[in-house]
């Protein structure tokens, strides 16, 4: 069962849009659902962002990738789970000169599997694809993200009232 969300998608999306490593990196949140179960960034080139060679900096593709499967399965599943970051891997496909898009998409399938992969108490380890596209669909990058999720135990959970 999903959380009771205190934030609405419309407002976290303004909030992270002013979080230094995306406001700094030129990295724009788009869109996220009203339910986040998809959201869609952008990274546009620019002088700060530029590398030796005038293309994208990888570590800014990377990081326009970074926070979102593990944000929308949080958001999903709700307090009775813990969810991070495992693992990432990206392989740098074409150089990125000019805007480039990552959409995300989390279905419930995936959620269903997490949450049978997680009973009794057990991790799961999973893994997530994003391609990030160049503005006419050619593919910059391709990145595989592991999170990390499993229930709470009574142990993780605050008391009530907390």
């Amino acid at each position: 069962m999903a959380r009771k969300r205190t934030l609405s998608a419309t407002t976290f999306r303004r909030g992270i849009n002013l979080w230094p490593p995306f406001l700094f990196a030129g990295i724009r949140v788009l869109a996220v659902s009203p339910d986040f179960r998809s959201a869609r960034v952008r990274l546009r080139l620019r002088w700060f962002n530029r590398n030796w060679v005038g293309t994208h900096f990888g570590g800014s593709i990377f990081a326009m990738t970074d926070p979102f499967w593990m944000l929308l399965v949080m958001q999903n599943l709700g307090p009775g789970y813990l969810v991070w970051d495992a693992a990432a891997e990206i392989d740098f496909v074409a150089p990125g000169r000019g805007d480039i898009f990552a959409e995300f998409e989390l279905t419930e399938e995936r959620l269903t599997e997490i949450r049978e992969l997680t009973a009794d108490g057990k991790k799961a380890l999973v893994w997530f694809h994003t391609e990030v596209l160049a503005a006419d669909g050619s593919v910059v990058a391709r990145l595989r993200k592991q999170v990390y999720v499993r229930e709470k135990r009574r142990t993780d959970r605050p008391a009530d009232g907390e």
